[in-house]
């Protein structure tokens, strides 16, 4: 066995499964004696996990022809402007095509990257990012409920309910304002002090301005996401549809009733 010390490049790269097979057995047996460290690693393991079953979808997507290398480099070897009389006819021909085509695909399926297809994949990600830190979940705990409303209607643009789960057995903990492509996002979080926690997201709608009640699933993770009035809101838990659905309806009836 060498004696090199374990350093922490050794369980980063334990974690991101990297490490050749002698340092891996090196590293396990001093893990072995340090139960403490192996614990973090573990947490950090299960995070890792999470991320990767979180973003899953959007890996696995096909790079956008925008960004492909190859057609980059023939369009660089392209000509910067085409002749005013191709730019001339290309319009009249979307003015043709608009006015013919518009009308047909009048209520088409939003593309996944808008509506609230992107608002559950943006909770998602904000609570693989979140729920698990036990230091600093939110920014705004639940006792300062007034400034966390008046925090997030401002940055949001717009008045956001904060529903009450305590009937349900779910206390508020507080929440943050949250970045995503499509704008700030207010993120509300929830416990049930036995170490289940849940996630409601909200933003205003681009698109999907009112939208159905309708599930979504990343990993282990549930979900539903729905819009009301301009409002997108996705409830997110690491829990059965059969549990989360009941709690999605109450947080629905909550905000409708403020509305």
């Amino acid at each position: 066995m060498s004696s090199r010390p374990i350093t922490e490049d050794d369980l980063n790269c334990l974690i991101d499964g990297t490490l050749d097979p002698a340092r891996h057995v090196e590293v396990r047996a001093w893990l072995d004696a340090h139960p403490e460290v192996a614990g973090r690693i573990a947490r950090y393991g299960e995070q890792r996990d999470m991320l990767r079953a979180a973003f899953a979808p959007v890996i696995e997507e096909p790079v956008p022809t925008e960004l492909d290398l190859s057609r980059m480099i023939e369009d660089r070897h392209r000509p910067q402007r085409p002749p005013r009389w191709a730019m001339a006819a290309a319009a009249a021909l979307l003015i043709c095509v608009g006015g013919l085509g518009g009308w047909s695909v009048r209520g088409m399926a939003v593309p996944a990257s808008e509506g609230v297809q992107a608002l559950a994949r943006e909770a998602a990600a904000s609570y693989v990012a979140y729920v698990p830190d036990q230091v600093r979940p939110v920014e705004i705990r639940a006792s300062d409920r007034d400034t966390l409303a008046a925090w997030t209607a401002k940055r949001v643009g717009r008045p956001v309910a904060i529903p009450d789960l305590a009937a349900a057995g779910y206390r508020l903990m507080g929440g943050r304002v949250v970045p995503t492509e499509h704008g700030p996002a207010a993120l509300f979080m929830y416990d049930d002090d036995r170490g289940t926690r849940l996630v409601m997201q909200a933003r205003p709608m681009r698109s999907d301005g009112d939208m159905p009640m309708s599930p979504h699933a990343q990993g282990e993770l549930n979900g539903l996401a729905w819009a009301d009035n301009g409002l997108g809101y996705s409830l997110v838990g690491a829990m059965a549809p059969d549990r989360l659905h009941p709690l999605a309806n109450e947080v629905r009836r909550q905000v409708r009733s403020e509305a």
